[in-house]
């Protein structure tokens, strides 16, 4: 087939959906961090001892522990010898058999339904009405590949088909987490963004909303308006009013709500406090509480962190059942997700009761978290804001800051003679002085003649300590370098 050497797939032949996609939290930076890793291994001399990878928000490769009762259901689900170990709290042993009961051929590593098992739906649907005061159904519930798998799902739904004008146009936040992005593109739909104001603590102005979506009707479709809640990167968390000012605007111009609520557990700002787009679009009464919504959530953030087990799922509600019928055809194609990680979700959902064996570690172990999280953000958000050259908003909810650089001219002129946006020369800069990784704020998309960076809170608190304290001395060189 051809003559040697030849390729079927080329830079010219690639789908070019793949080659615009990008994904900054695992972008050119943190490809050059691995490699300096590796440089450190083999013996090359370095200004620091390790790199310190706070680009992503992976709680547990930054030291946090595993909860004691999640660890002990999965062991027990994935080696069921181990129910005859006194080692085992009576409680964790009961659901690991509740839940291998309901697996095929009792064991975890079958197959489960495409939308996962249905005991552990009812779980979640229980979990969702406990939290919001209202009824939620289990066929609504579809467990996936952590949220991001959810999320890619019900976008392919909203999908047009067509091209041109009629291509389907995602209103998405800027600064957005690059997963919207990076599915528009490989969808090849059509990017609304629309523009967070960092000048009131990142806030969701509808008449911005308007705005973003007046200037794309031209361009496309507008199908869904997707609001990430606490936010990622900014950490802002959205007021009742403003989640029900949302609805109206998605209602009134027939958009189709899709809420990311994986760290809905991460609130840490005085006054600030977690408010699900269900709840309030069923306080809200006729007709809202009859729109279709889904909404997300993952076990990798929260008080939980295990990125690794893929866990999340999706609440779907509102859909026609022709619809919702061809949703799940749409699943089923995948078989299913990690059973493992849907274990995960059932922990989270159902963590022990008062009462029962494991319920005081594990309300000690959650508490420790939150409170170490807590204290985290308000040190980040303090030392920021104490350096020249920086602000930063409030870190109220999440596990990031977004600190905005002001960067001299000579130094926005020495990145474009490098080819780079500023504050990805700032980034790389910084990565290769200190070892600290960073995403550029660029990443993230943001407003034109701004320049930010993503940090994680999650190192312990020594750690992060001397992880800015080298950062705060980085960045007054630069400037200095470059004033």
């Amino acid at each position: 087939m051809g003559s040697e050497g030849e390729h079927v797939l080329t830079m010219d032949t690639l789908n070019p959906n793949v080659i615009e996609l990008q994904y900054a939290v695992r972008g050119p930076i943190v490809a050059r961090a691995t490699e300096i890793e590796n440089e450190i291994k083999t013996g090359t001399k370095k200004p620091f001892a390790k790199v310190v990878k706070a680009n992503i928000g992976d709680c547990h490769a930054t030291g946090q522990k595993p909860l004691t009762f999640i660890r002990q259901v999965i062991a027990l689900c994935t080696y069921p010898e181990l129910l005859k170990s006194s080692e085992f709290e009576e409680d964790a042993k009961e659901r690991s058999r509740k839940i291998m009961a309901a697996c095929k051929g009792q064991s975890i590593g079958s197959y489960t339904d495409s939308c996962g098992l249905m005991v552990i739906r009812e779980d979640v649907a229980e979990y969702i009405a406990q939290r919001d005061g209202y009824p939620s159904n289990p066929a609504d519930i579809v467990l996936s590949t952590g949220a991001s798998d959810g999320i890619k799902s019900v976008m392919t739904l909203l999908l047009t088909g067509g091209k041109g004008k009629d291509v389907a146009g995602f209103l998405i936040p800027i600064p957005q987490y690059p997963l919207y992005s990076a599915a528009i593109s490989e969808f090849g739909a059509y990017p609304i963004p629309y523009y967070l104001n960092e000048k009131t603590k990142w806030s969701l102005e509808v008449s911005e909303l308007e705005r973003a979506l007046a200037d794309a009707k031209p361009h496309c479709k507008p199908r869904a308006i997707v609001v990430i809640n606490p936010g990622n990167p900014t950490g802002a968390v959205l007021s009742k009013e403003n989640i029900k000012e949302i609805i109206k605007f998605a209602r009134r111009h027939g958009l189709f709500l899709m809420a990311d609520e994986v760290y809905q557990h991460n609130i840490w700002a005085e006054g600030a406090k977690f408010f699900s787009f269900k709840q309030v679009l069923q306080e809200m009464g006729a007709p809202y509480n009859k729109m279709e919504l889904a909404s997300f959530m993952s076990a990798s953030k929260g008080f939980m962190g295990e990125c690794g087990y893929r866990g999340g799922y999706a609440e779907v509600i509102n859909l026609q059942p022709e619809v919702r019928a061809e949703y799940y055809k749409s699943i089923s194609a995948k078989l299913c997700p990690p059973v493992s990680g849907q274990t995960v979700i059932d922990c989270i959902v159902k963590p022990p009761k008062s009462g029962e064996p494991s319920y005081q570690k594990f309300m000690a172990e959650k508490a420790e978290v939150l409170s170490k999280l807590k204290e985290k953000a308000k040190f980040v958000t303090e030392l920021f804001n104490s350096i020249e050259g920086i602000s930063c908003n409030e870190v109220m909810g999440a596990m990031y800051a977004f600190p905005r650089i002001y960067l001299p001219e000579k130094a926005i002129k020495a990145a474009e003679a490098a080819g780079q946006t500023p504050d990805s020369f700032y980034c790389f800069a910084l990565l290769e002085e200190t070892g600290i990784c960073t995403v550029p704020g660029s990443g993230f998309r943001e407003e034109p003649g701004t320049y930010h960076f993503r940090t994680t809170i999650l190192p312990q608190m020594d750690e992060l300590k001397t992880v800015l304290n080298n950062f705060k001395t980085f960045h007054l060189n630069f400037l200095e370098k470059y004033k």
